[in-house]
Order: C-alpha cells, then sequence, then structure tokens
C-alpha cells in the first residue's frame, strides 16, 4: 500500500536530504522539534520507512544496531563507505562483491539471493585528525 504524500512526510524527505551523511529517526525528529514543525517521532519513522521502501532513502543498520536513513542519491543497487566518525558516505559500485555474493549462494542451493554490504571505518580527514592527535600525546 502506498504512503500518501502528506506535508509531515514532504518535510521528513526535505529534512532528510539536508542532512550530511546517514542519521537515526531520532536525529531527525530532534531537527524537525527544534524547528516546531509538530511532527512526533512514530511519523518520523513511517515517514522513513516509506521512503526507504521506496527507494527514495537508504537504509542501513549501524555497527551499533541503529537503523539510519540517508536520502538516496543513485538508483540501483549500490554500497556504502560510512565514516565512524563524521558520517561521510560515499556510495561504491562492488562487482568483486556481487560476483562473490553471486557464487556463495550458488554453491550452497541458494537463488534469488539479496545482500547489503555497507563498509565502516574512518574517512582520510578524519583519520589525518585521529593521528594528529596521536602525535600530541
Amino acid at each position: 500500500m502506498a504512503q500518501r504524500n502528506t506535508w509531515q512526510r514532504e518535510r521528513v524527505r526535505e529534512a532528510l536530504s539536508d542532512a550530511r551523511g546517514f542519521v537515526s529517526a531520532q536525529t531527525l525528529h530532534a531537527t524537525l522539534r527544534d524547528e516546531n514543525t509538530g511532527i512526533g517521532l512514530a511519523t518520523v519513522y513511517r515517514a522513513l520507512a516509506g521512503l526507504a521502501a521506496q527507494g527514495d532513502a537508504d537504509s542501513l543498520q549501524s555497527p551499533e544496531g541503529e537503523a539510519l536513513y540517508r536520502a538516496c542519491t543513485s538508483t540501483g543497487h549500490h554500497h556504502h563507505l560510512i565514516c565512524r566518525s563524521c558520517g561521510l558516505t560515499v556510495e561504491i559500485e562492488a562487482t568483486d562483491v556481487e560476483q562473490w555474493a553471486h557464487r556463495t549462494a550458488e554453491r550452497h542451493g541458494f537463488r534469488d539471493a539479496e545482500h547489503v554490504v555497507d563498509i565502516f571505518g574512518l574517512c582520510g580527514s578524519c583519520a589525518a585528525a585521529r593521528d594528529a592527535e596521536r602525535d600530541k600525546d
């Protein structure tokens, strides 16, 4: 069932587009609350789930297990490199991963297999800042 395109849903979509990198529903809700929109947390969750289901938002699970969302900037299947510190996200193609996933599923008798691969690390800027802090000590 398609979600109605309400002003609240559009405002969540706009806030998600304005966010840098992946954000949680709680973080997005706090932004909207600070803007006195009156949009509740449950509405934010529903809107984000709908945007993700329609392909208008990427969704992933953080290493801590929290659902994170980001306005989708590309179409089709893709993967992400995500900075654990600043949230910088780079969309990547991973042909080797695609081939490995297909072969592995096939080898175990699986068909129509799907996968999600997101790589978390430190971007160059955050790694350099961390190294500079360590060098001070």
